[in-house]
């Protein structure tokens, strides 16, 4: 089984982010996840949930500030393995085309 999830973890300052979720995505090398950042979160995969809720507690901790916000959406599959790029390429199958485009 695969479960695929978005994980979003910020804290809530002024300014940049950036080195802050650096230490969230740092953290989920050491699990045995495979992952994806985007610009509005990190598609992870795991083979359990378990092993998606310790990477995405860790990512969380990992980040500091006296406040900090983290999401985690969750596709449990249970019927069959699906990858998040599968996904991704059935709608592009779908659409027939790449799900991309650059702004003008």
């Amino acid at each position: 089984m695969t479960v695929i999830a978005l994980l979003s973890v910020a804290p809530v300052i002024e300014g940049s982010m950036a080195d802050e979720v650096a230490k969230a995505v740092a953290a989920l090398d050491d699990f045995d996840v495979s992952y994806e950042t985007n610009p509005m979160g990190t598609v992870i995969e795991a083979d359990t949930a378990g092993e998606l809720f310790a990477a995405a507690q860790a990512a969380h901790e990992a980040v500091d500030g006296d406040r900090v916000s983290t999401v985690l959406k969750i596709d449990d599959k249970r019927a069959r393995d699906q990858r998040a790029g599968e996904k991704v390429e059935a709608v592009e199958e779908a659409l027939g085309r790449e799900a991309k485009r650059e702004r003008e």
